[in-house]
């Protein structure tokens, strides 16, 4: 566990922000003018996969660590403690346990990168049948019932499904472990739920999602708008976290949805980039809008609005694999050099041309319901004796933005609002060589936010809201957002980029798509 440093910042009005991704939990401690004035840190190295594809967190250790990190900032900022005026937390999304009547985790949870599925088909009454029937999405609700988690429990543990008195995500956990209630934020609603994502509360009793999952409603905990107290700290959760009995805790909003916030992406011109496990591009949007037919925008932190989204599901997922597979003389280079091996990966890209020399690469690593459809995988083109390990990384790079520019063509079609500018948070928003590329290849103005802990920053937007601390969402984004770097596309790259997307990449699906049914029909036999 790692304890970040004092960066100064006003102390007398602070957010405690608990953010729970996937790769590791963060407490940071926020001011008023989005300072991130402390930060402890706690890896995530204990995923459990008792088969392949599967994968699994014990519950409690969500919670172990999430409290290790707040008592981890009093080691070294005592001082700062009674200045915490709320707790807020923003967690990964799609990530569910079922809970017992006595509030003990059943099982451990089901994380989001599970692939295992549910078998069995729904049944769905004959109204729906026949209105399904019509509308030509048969196949897309049975990918929604098969990758439900709760409809494997179902099939599998039986026993355990029976017990079940809340099915929670890790969000509505550690709200429980905090305040003793079955509460969660109308924001944090991203997963295989009966959820109306266009009302923004659970589904009414006629909605089909009932009959495609196996979960009843009241199994599911209390919705909260984004910005309204939960509850407070219990006595027992003041102990583990070493706070003060009864200190409010305010509902934030899913880490995707406080990224964008704390990238100050609140308004339909601006696109919200995220390269993270899931890379995604998002617009906030008062409308509705399906940027994929049936595939529905998510709520987003300001009230009553969306975050249309496009997904790349293991996008810089495939960074990592790289770095894995083929990094290793930069990762032992930067060691002796005493440098972080980012730079050095940095240098990895800017050793190649704009385009990789034609090598293109299509990120679809894990399916999906429609593009990429079920049977999709990854590919690589145009390898000639030229490329290196260095084209390929940078490859993967442009592969990457290419999929996520024609995800946000999608939502300015489906929006008729056109994006003016980029700001990127994850992972990748660290590397210049990324964001200068994805500048060009986006044909727009990019921008990393001012820190890199945008998820924790949104949230504690919500809870300075919700506290008072500002008096509305857009004076809060005002007062706690701002630019870090920003990077202007270069012309000629622009150029030659436009020529790769619209002449090789947006074509590759569609003429490989066949080839990965027959891939799949094979390897099934």
């Amino acid at each position: 566990m790692s304890a970040g440093q004092h960066t100064g910042g006003r102390g007398d009005e602070l957010l405690l922000a608990i953010d729970c991704g996937t790769q590791s939990v963060r407490a940071l401690l926020i001011d008023a003018r989005g300072q991130i004035v402390a930060k402890c840190q706690q890896a995530f190295d204990d995923y459990q996969s008792h088969q392949e594809g599967w994968l699994e967190h014990d519950a409690e250790g969500f919670w172990t660590a999430a409290s290790a990190v707040c008592r981890g900032l009093w080691v070294q900022h005592a001082a700062l403690k009674s200045a915490v005026k709320g707790v807020v937390v923003t967690t990964q999304r799609g990530t569910v346990v079922p809970v017992d009547a006595a509030g003990q985790a059943l099982r451990p949870f089901i994380i989001w990168l599970d692939q295992r599925r549910a078998l069995k088909r729904p049944r769905f009454s004959l109204p729906w049948q026949i209105a399904f029937k019509a509308a030509g999405v048969g196949r897309t609700l049975d990918y929604f019932s098969r990758e439900a988690e709760i409809n494997w429990i179902a099939e599998n543990e039986p026993e355990l499904h029976g017990r079940i008195h809340k099915l929670l995500l890790v969000s509505g956990w550690l709200n429980y472990k905090l305040t003793g209630r079955y509460a969660d934020s109308v924001g944090s609603q991203v997963g295989y739920l009966p959820f109306d994502f266009k009302r923004q509360t659970w589904a009414a009793s006629w909605d089909w999602k009932w009959q495609a999952l196996a979960v009843r409603r009241e199994q599911l905990p209390e919705l909260v708008p984004v910005g309204s107290p939960i509850g407070g700290l219990t006595r027992a959760a003041a102990a583990a976290t070493g706070l003060d009995e009864g200190l409010p805790v305010i509902a934030a909003a899913a880490d995707k949805a406080c990224e964008i916030l704390g990238a100050g992406a609140i308004t339909p011109d601006i696109g919200a980039l995220s390269y993270g496990t899931t890379a995604t591009i998002d617009i906030t949007t008062p409308r509705y809008i399906e940027a994929t037919p049936f595939v529905p925008p998510y709520p987003a932190v300001l009230p009553g609005q969306y975050n249309s989204e496009v997904q790349i599901f293991r996008g810089y997922w495939m960074v990592s694999w790289f770095k894995e597979q083929f990094g290793h003389p930069e990762r032992e280079a930067a060691l002796g050099e005493g440098v972080a091996p980012e730079a050095l990966f940095d240098r990895l890209v800017a050793a190649v041309p704009p385009g990789s020399q034609g090598l293109m690469l299509q990120p679809y690593w894990t399916p999906g319901i429609r593009q990429p459809g079920p049977d999709a995988r990854g590919a690589v083109i145009g390898f000639s004796d030229v490329h290196t390990r260095a084209h390929l990384y940078r490859a993967i790079l442009e592969g990457l933005a290419y999929a996520l520019r024609e995800g946000l063509e999608k939502i300015e079609a489906k929006s008729r609002v056109r994006v003016r500018s980029l700001r990127v948070s994850g992972g990748g928003s660290q590397s210049d060589a990324a964001m200068q590329l994805t500048a060009d290849i986006f044909q727009l103005p990019t921008a990393r936010p001012h820190t890199y802990e945008t998820s924790g920053l949104g949230a504690a937007i919500a809870g300075a809201v919700g506290l008072g601390l500002h008096r509305d969402f857009p004076t809060a984004v005002a007062a706690m957002t701002r630019l870090g770097r920003s990077f202007e596309p270069d012309a000629g790259h622009a150029a030659l980029y436009e020529q790769l997307y619209q002449r090789v990449y947006k074509k590759m699906y569609a003429r490989l798509e066949p080839l990965y049914t027959e891939l799949q029909q094979i390897l099934q036999r």
